[in-house]
């Protein structure tokens, strides 16, 4: 038959929601250089400069209490503790005063980067993909229903490797906060039901090695874990 399925079908990317229930993900944007510690230790922009977004695969999701192996491509595997928000309403061109009303909810997500494969995009000018978008690189906790937790605008935000504490900021530290992030990124496409936007980190972001366990906290949410296991072959 013409119409029947050559391979089977990509099976949906679920994460928990907090108290019950799976949120579907569409996709997965992420916010570039959103806390001004961030920007020094990198030492990569003027703070003035406004963040930019990129993505990753759906595919990418990993959830709490994951093995996410050692990624090939790369000597400098570092984290990135992030507040994620999750999308629960269509909107284009959204005015900041409405854009949290197309927030469904919010998570702890730690955002995984080959370090070394950025830095060589940047320095050749090209897009950031191999050293952000690789496989098990969007960890990503369970999310929780903003109807029951509001709209978290200030926090402590946290990650520990191995249980020292290795990044600390606070929400209120974002340059955008989270409004003006989904007003922005709507201006440059249409935000759907299910797509998650990593928000950015503040300073402390560091490499891990094989064995380390990564715990990311961010106040009034469920913590995320993950380990890093022996490298991807």
């Amino acid at each position: 038959m013409a119409d029947r399925l050559l391979f089977p079908a990509i099976e949906p990317t679920l994460l928990p929601v907090a108290g019950g229930g799976l949120f579907p993900v569409r996709r997965i944007y992420c916010v570039g250089r959103n806390y001004a510690s961030h920007i020094r230790e990198m030492k990569e922009a003027d703070e003035r400069d406004p963040p930019f977004f990129f993505q990753k695969p759906r595919d990418a999701i990993v959830g709490d209490g994951a093995v996410v192996p050692y990624p090939p491509y790369t000597s400098d595997f570092q984290y990135e503790i992030e507040l994620v928000a999750a999308i629960g309403k269509d909107g284009h061109d959204i005015d900041v005063a409405a854009a949290l009303d197309h927030v469904w909810g919010y998570a702890v997500g730690i955002e995984l980067t080959r370090r070394d494969r950025q830095r060589d995009a940047r320095d050749l000018q090209l897009p950031w993909e191999a050293g952000k978008s690789f496989d098990h690189s969007a960890p990503c906790g369970a999310i929780h229903p903003a109807s029951q937790l509001g709209h978290p605008s200030a926090g402590a935000i946290t990650l520990s490797v191995n249980g020292v504490e290795q990044q600390r900021g606070d929400l209120n530290e974002m340059i955008w906060n989270v409004a003006e992030i989904v007003a922005q990124l709507s201006r440059q496409m249409t935000l759907r039901v299910g797509d998650l936007i990593f928000t950015g980190t503040p300073a402390g972001v560091g490499p891990v090695v094989p064995g380390d366990v990564m715990v990311g906290a961010i106040e009034n949410l469920v913590k995320l874990s993950v380990t890093v296991g022996e490298k991807a072959r």
